[in-house]
């Protein structure tokens, strides 16, 4: 039975665009403390101590957001799989399960959720075809997983070097790169909302909804 994914749509795109308001902020506390570390001639351990802890803050608040949205996301990713079967049966060939399962299988993580969205998104494009194969592009699913992808993985190495950082200029650095990520991921984010809002629709132009 097709179900509304409506109402858990409404509610991934809230928790993405607090995501997008949090990286924000993250933003504005790495170019702070990028300063600070810039000109410790004239900072003062004062400064750079409320620097250091604005930083941290901003570290903890995309963390906890994350995690809030990552577990509304997958409740939502798994409706819209279940839906999916409404449509188009034979094009969903990975078992229902894998909505949740192939976001923690190490390495299979980097993929398997791109391949299960684009068989979601393909069956879901079926709800208005009147019975007739319909091709649909998967650009926005692309875009949406490159630029998570990308996220994550220049934020891996941001903080490798943050963590090993012995001097001001190995931190500016540090801080650089992580910010490079924060960039990146309010643009997944952006992108992140687009795809659940356009897979949304199509699932809800189906008559049986």
């Amino acid at each position: 039975m097709v179900r509304s994914p409506n109402g858990l749509a409404n509610a991934v795109t809230v928790l993405l665009a607090l995501v997008i308001a949090v990286d924000v902020f993250a933003v504005h506390a790495g170019l702070n403390i990028h300063a600070l570390l810039g000109n410790l001639l004239s900072t003062t351990r004062h400064e750079l101590a409320q620097g250091d802890d604005l930083y941290g803050l901003s570290g903890t608040l995309q963390l906890v957001c994350t995690l809030a949205t990552a577990a509304v996301f997958i409740v939502w990713f798994h409706r819209v799989r279940v839906n999916a079967e409404g449509f188009a049966r034979d094009v969903c060939t990975m078992h229902r399960a894998w909505a949740v399962g192939a976001w923690f299988v190490p390495i299979g993580n980097l993929w398997l959720p791109y391949r299960f969205a684009k068989e979601v998104w393909d069956a879901s494009a079926q709800s208005t075809a009147g019975g007739a194969w319909r091709e649909v592009s998967h650009r926005r699913v692309t875009a949406w997983w490159t630029t998570w992808i990308a996220a994550l993985a220049v934020d891996r190495v941001g903080a490798s070097l943050y963590k090993n950082a012995e001097t001001p200029q190995a931190l500016q650095q540090a801080t650089s790169v992580v910010m490079l990520s924060d960039l990146l991921d309010i643009a997944a984010a952006a992108l992140g909302i687009l795809f659940v809002r356009k897979l949304s629709r199509m699932q809800q132009a189906n008559p049986g909804s």
